[in-house]
């Protein structure tokens, strides 16, 4: 279902920074944009069902009529509700409700640039929109049981890899993208720098598939029993190794089948990245 492209003025990279109850949504926050040809037409309210999952069925279950209302190229990357406020919480008008999502909430979300995909008189959906389709929505109510005034009552978003590139640079994504130049999902392949308070500056994560591979030039996290093999900074490009086609920047990732080993081709040669073992590597 496509949907008429959006024009957002966007006023900021980061997530709105918290506000005082008596303060007005910030600016940008909500813009008119240009309607929909064919807008959400679901339910504003479908129960959210409570789990422990993680995975695709659960976000959507989690989320109820926000994650109906998303329109994603693959599979949902968030999602949650109901979010509880206090009485001193809840906004006066539905933006001031969405602005408490932001408040309360500090997503990894465009901080600005939603429009309103639909309302009711107890309910607004928020949708913000890349190419005329929905990435992030937010449903917010008003005057819930024990929660007066507005505020966020389930909330969704797609794989920021299908928000603009700004955003999940500020956030710290590292989007990779395959032979064709499309962006890979995240939630697929991604990289991260190692974090100073632990001393891992200097070494780089990455994440593929439910693996980890780690180069360690510093030799820090073989310190700690964290790799399965040394990293090696030169190495010759196995006979068995494929080109993935996959890259981010300078790196371009090759592989072996039993993929024990990450092999990352630069400009400088062939680097190969050890697999982490099994939660060891996390920051």
């Amino acid at each position: 279902m496509r949907r008429g492209i959006v024009a957002v003025a966007v006023a900021a990279l980061t997530a709105v920074t918290a506000a005082g109850c008596d303060d007005g949504p910030p600016p940008g926050l909500v813009v008119k944009g240009t309607p929909p040809a064919s807008p959400y037409g679901g339910p504003l309210y479908v129960p959210a069902g409570n789990t422990d999952g993680t995975g695709p069925q659960a976000l959507r279950l989690a989320s109820g009529a926000a994650g109906r209302a998303l329109e994603c190229d693959g599979e949902i990357f968030e999602g949650s509700g109901p979010d509880a406020w206090s009485t001193a919480d809840g906004g006066a008008t539905p933006e001031e409700g969405l602005a408490r999502y932001f408040d309360m909430s500090e997503p990894q979300d465009p901080g600005s640039g939603y429009r309103v995909e639909r309302r009711s008189a107890d309910r607004v959906l928020y949708s913000y929109d890349v190419a005329g389709r929905t990435k992030v929505a937010v449903v917010v109510a008003r005057d819930q049981k024990d929660r007066p005034g507005w505020g966020p009552e389930t909330h969704a978003s797609c794989d920021p890899a299908e928000l603009p590139a700004r955003y999940a640079a500020a956030w710290g994504w590292e989007v990779w993208t395959d032979g064709h130049g499309r962006r890979l999902p995240v939630s697929r392949i991604s990289g991260s720098a190692g974090s100073a308070h632990r001393g891992r500056r200097s070494a780089h994560f990455l994440r593929l598939d439910g693996r980890e591979y780690v180069r360690d030039p510093e030799g820090v996290l073989g310190l700690e029993g964290v790799l399965r093999a040394p990293y090696r900074g030169d190495v010759r490009m196995p006979a068995a190794a494929h080109d993935t086609g996959y890259h981010y920047r300078g790196r371009r990732l090759w592989l072996t089948d039993d993929r024990h080993t990450a092999y990352v081709r630069t400009s400088h040669g062939v680097e190969a990245w050890p697999r982490a073992k099994e939660g060891a590597g996390c920051d």
